[in-house]
C-alpha cells in the first residue's frame, strides 16, 4: 500500500490509528483503556490526577480532563511528549495482534492524523500541521517490520 491514508474518527477506515480507539492496553502495571487515557495521565505521573484521568469513562473524558490547566503538568512535560506517545503506540499496536497487522499492511503509505483540531499531533486539516501521530506510527511500523 502505498500513497496517504488519513485516520482521526474512530468509527471510520483507520480509526483504530486514533488515540481514542477502544484498545485497552497494559502499560506501567496498569490497564489503560485508550492510548488516549495514558497519554493524557502521564502529564500529572505521580499525582491522584492520573488515576483521575485513567477512571475517566471515555478518552473525550480524559482528554478535557488532561487538557486541564486549573491543575500543574509535570515539569518536563513538552520533553517527554513525544517519547509518551511512543510507548502508548508499542504497547497498543504490540498487545493486539490485529492492530500490529493492520499498521505492517498500510506497509509504506504516509499515516496522517488529519483534522484542523490539532496541528501538532495531527496535520492541522490543511496539511500545515506537524503529525506527529502519524510519525510515530510510521516509525513503529518500521520497527515491527524489523522485529518481524
Amino acid at each position: 500500500m502505498s500513497g496517504e491514508i488519513l485516520f482521526y474518527e474512530t468509527d471510520r477506515p483507520f480509526g483504530e490509528f486514533s488515540n481514542f480507539s477502544r484498545h485497552a492496553f497494559e502499560l506501567d502495571g496498569v490497564v489503560w483503556p485508550t492510548s488516549e487515557h495514558y497519554f493524557q495521565a502521564q502529564k500529572f505521573v505521580g499525582t491522584p490526577h492520573a488515576e483521575e484521568v485513567r477512571a475517566q469513562v471515555t478518552p473525550m473524558l480524559a482528554a478535557r480532563f488532561g487538557r486541564r490547566r486549573d491543575l500543574p503538568l509535570r515539569e518536563d512535560w513538552e520533553a517527554v511528549k513525544d517519547d509518551v506517545m511512543r510507548a502508548a503506540l508499542r504497547a497498543k499496536f504490540t498487545q493486539h495482534p490485529a492492530l500490529r497487522q493492520r499498521l505492517l499492511d498500510t506497509v509504506d503509505a504516509t499515516l496522517i492524523e488529519h483534522t484542523r483540531n490539532d496541528s501538532y499531533w495531527a496535520d492541522g486539516g490543511d496539511g500545515s500541521g506537524r503529525n506527529r501521530l502519524g510519525e510515530l506510527l510510521m516509525e513503529l511500523r518500521a520497527a515491527l517490520r524489523e522485529d518481524t
